[in-house]
């Protein structure tokens, strides 16, 4: 795959989780170096990020990639699986807790739990019905006094306004209170 090929999608961030065999701590983490240096040569890759686990056995790579079909094609390369055969009798990954998000699914996580983000439609259509009213109050409010500024700081009024107003006061509310058409199926 040529790295000149447009973007099919939307950028994509994954989540994958290691269980590390007690005392193969250190040979998985010289793996991680090694596997980390292979993904960023790999076309769309747009960087990889390891935690350090909080038990001691349970990495996590945060994986982030220019769009889902670039994703798949290093999840299932052959560059991949060579490096995945080389820690057989280190780690095994824990592919039931595998996540990929593509932006929009923080404003619709469940705390403490691995709930799959609500499908797409769902999320847009819900992001519309939080943000539309108080586009409708700074457009009313904020916009007449803001005629004669220069366009781009008129401009950034909007989103220094309504992006804080969506991520810490609206988005949460409205998920919860939506939360039994958004997640019919997380067991409630």
């Amino acid at each position: 795959m040529s790295t000149t090929t447009a973007r099919r999608g939307a950028p994509v961030t994954t989540v994958l989780t290691w269980q590390v065999r007690p005392g193969r701590e250190q040979r998985f983490e010289e793996w991680t170096h090694g596997i980390t240096r292979c993904a960023r040569q790999f076309p769309g890759n747009e960087g990889v990020s390891w935690l350090t686990p909080e038990d001691g056995h349970r990495y996590h790579a945060v994986l982030r990639w220019s769009d889902q079909h670039r994703l798949a094609a290093w999840l299932e390369s052959e560059e991949r699986a060579h490096w995945h055969r080389r820690i057989e009798d280190i780690a095994t990954e824990v592919s039931s807790e595998r996540q990929s998000t593509t932006g929009m699914e923080s404003w619709f996580s469940l705390p403490g739990t691995a709930v799959q983000a609500p499908p797409r439609w769902k999320m847009v259509l819900t992001t519309f019905l939080g943000a539309y009213p108080f586009t409708l109050l700074i457009q009313w409010l904020v916009t007449p006094h803001t005629t004669g500024w220069p366009l781009p700081l008129r401009a950034a009024v909007f989103p220094l306004v309504l992006l804080p107003l969506l991520t810490y006061l609206v988005m949460p509310r409205l998920s919860r209170l939506l939360r039994l058409w958004l997640y019919p199926h997380d067991g409630d």
